[in-house]
């Protein structure tokens, strides 16, 4: 199971536009140039994330995007949601949360596979929402270097 580049995409953008100070505006180019990601696509997804409420736009010069929303509060579940949809490994995990409902193989409620990545999905999606990109950002500054200046 992998997440979409385009999740991907969102997750960095969103990361590079949280290292700096929250009231920051940022160019489409400058986060695209820094984080080498496409611009025409970050385009694209920069527009799902501000139609989603994580971000909000600035029209003119000095313009570019804003966090709607704390960037310290943002979960990766909410980037992914909004980027990829639901986290659904297979179809028949579905089925666990609709009694009654029949998977492709004919079992109501889900069979066994279903059942145990039905599992799986709730246990992704419970980390992803738990996860904050202040998390992220976290786990970045633990693994810079100390340097000292004498």
């Amino acid at each position: 199971m992998k997440l979409s580049r385009k999740a991907e995409y969102a997750m960095r953008a969103l990361l590079a536009m949280a290292r700096s100070p929250e009231t920051s505006t940022f160019s489409i180019q400058d986060i695209a140039a820094s984080e080498r990601i496409p611009l025409k696509f970050l385009e694209q997804i920069l527009l799902v994330l501000k139609n989603g409420g994580l971000l909000r736009s600035k029209r003119g010069v000095g313009g570019g995007y804003q966090f709607q929303k704390a960037p310290l509060r943002i979960s990766l579940g909410e980037i992914v949601q909004l980027i990829d949809g639901p986290f659904e490994p297979i179809h028949c995990a579905t089925m666990t949360d609709q009694p009654g409902a029949a998977c492709e193989c004919g079992i109501p409620g889900g069979c066994g596979l279903g059942q145990v990545f039905g599992s799986l999905r709730d246990d992704v999606n419970e980390w992803l929402q738990k996860t904050t990109l202040a998390d992220v950002l976290e786990r970045d500054r633990l693994r810079q270097p100390l340097s000292f200046e004498i």
